[in-house]
């Protein structure tokens, strides 16, 4: 066993155990340990902020774009709203022991399905210090324990909140390591998480397509992710095309680089002539690049040609493919062959259209008469999320404190036995 190896497990190990003492914790002692640590947040912000100037200082050394370094900062207001976001959570109704079925059988013996946690969750993400916290505060509300894999233009920001969440924890009584920073960045991390079986329950990659990949790759453990946000708008013949246009500006521009961004608008031929001519002058005001059909760019002269790889790219920039379909069975056609599942929008005041789109595109989250940009916990009510699933087993979208429960029979009896 590498020392890397041996290292992981053993505070993976600690984890876990520190996962049971947290599901048996009452719920109000697991709320006050959040207030608490939203306040550690707040009395520790001049460390946390010289820590993040640190991670800054690395970041412009390595050369990384200022989009990307503005990921990274923290500054007062940010900090707040970490703390704020922790408050928040710990605000949300608690979903552990919830009765989610109840009956009784022929033969007197009551069965009861009720809400636990997971156990052990592995999160593994990139960038953001904020899901530091946001992660560690899902994970104990719903009383699971947490082993945290952050990224290295994060990492001295990253520990400093997680020490901060740890005087929360330690505040109620509660084990520190039941929210447990990995203290390095090494990509061995990665498959060491995957690979202890019987110890990590669940990991929930976020981050770009590579990272996912190697998670999926190395993973001896069940992985709950998903693959691409290749979302689709499709402007039927009967839309509102002023409508049309604002959702898919939203869509598309308002933060390209999401996961819930539109990366492909289907428009109808029926009024692609129309529709068309104006959706470029629009989306060229917004610097969007387009990629379109043959007929796309007979009416948007400055699209460029979209390739067979166009269709199926999750592009993450001001880049949007742009196709003419001939109605509504070739828009669901291509979603369903091309897309990945994420999320998908129809913009139509036909409600038989709309329910026919609704019933027949397979995806996690899909849309009438709305951008796809509100796949998010917090847009959903949720209050925040740990990830975005795209997968069918247990959890699919948003993914907030009850898709961190599972659920578990218990059977009451008064001496019933089997014949």
């Amino acid at each position: 066993m590498s020392e890397l190896l041996t290292t992981v497990t053993a505070l993976a190990v600690a984890a876990k155990k520190a996962a049971r003492e947290v599901a048996l914790a009452s719920s109000e002692k697991r709320t006050q340990a959040l207030l608490a640590a939203a306040q550690a947040i707040r009395a520790d912000a001049e460390k946390i902020l010289a820590a993040n100037a640190q991670d800054l200082a690395a970041a412009r050394l390595k050369g990384l774009t200022e989009a990307m370094v503005d990921r990274l900062r923290l500054d007062g207001s940010r900090l707040e709203a970490i703390a704020s976001a922790c408050e928040d959570v710990a605000r949300l109704p608690d979903p552990v022991g919830e009765i989610t079925e109840s009956w009784s059988r022929p033969n007197g013996l009551k069965i009861v399905r009720r809400r636990v946690p997971l156990g052990l969750v592995a999160i593994i993400f990139e960038s953001r210090p904020n899901v530091t916290i946001d992660a560690a505060a899902l994970c104990l509300k719903s009383g699971n324990a947490c082993i945290l894999r952050g990224g290295s233009e994060a990492l001295q920001t990253n520990l400093a909140l997680a020490q901060s969440f740890s005087t929360g924890l330690k505040a109620l009584g509660l084990p520190a390591a039941a929210a447990t920073l990995l203290p390095f960045t090494d990509r061995e991390a990665v498959p060491a998480l995957g690979s202890l079986r019987g110890i990590v329950d669940i990991i929930i990659p976020r981050g770009g397509p590579g990272l996912i990949e190697a998670v999926v790759q190395s993973a001896r453990v069940p992985v709950i992710k998903h693959d691409a946000g290749i979302c689709h708008v499709y402007v039927h013949a009967q839309a509102d095309l002023k409508m049309a246009q604002e959702i898919i500006l939203n869509a598309k521009c308002q933060r390209p680089s999401a996961c819930n961004a539109a990366e492909t608008v289907l428009v109808d031929a029926a009024i692609a002539p129309q529709f068309l001519p104006q959706l470029g002058t629009a989306l060229l005001a917004k610097n969007t690049e387009i990629r379109g059909c043959p007929i796309t760019r007979q009416y948007i002269p400055s699209a460029r040609v979209a390739t067979e790889q166009d269709w199926q790219t999750e592009h993450l920039a001001l880049i949007l493919n742009v196709k003419v379909v001939s109605g509504l069975d070739e828009a669901i056609k291509h979603i369903e062959s091309l897309g990945s599942h994420h999320s998908d929008a129809i913009i139509t005041a036909d409600e038989n259209v709309a329910r026919t789109f609704l019933a027949q595109i397979d995806s996690a989250c899909v849309y009438w008469n709305a951008s796809t940009r509100f796949t998010d916990g917090g847009e959903f009510g949720f209050g925040a999320e740990v990830g975005i699933s795209t997968d069918r087993l247990h959890a699919r979208g948003p993914m907030g404190l009850r898709e961190l429960t599972t659920w578990k029979f218990e059977v009451i009896g008064t001496g019933q036995i089997r014949s």
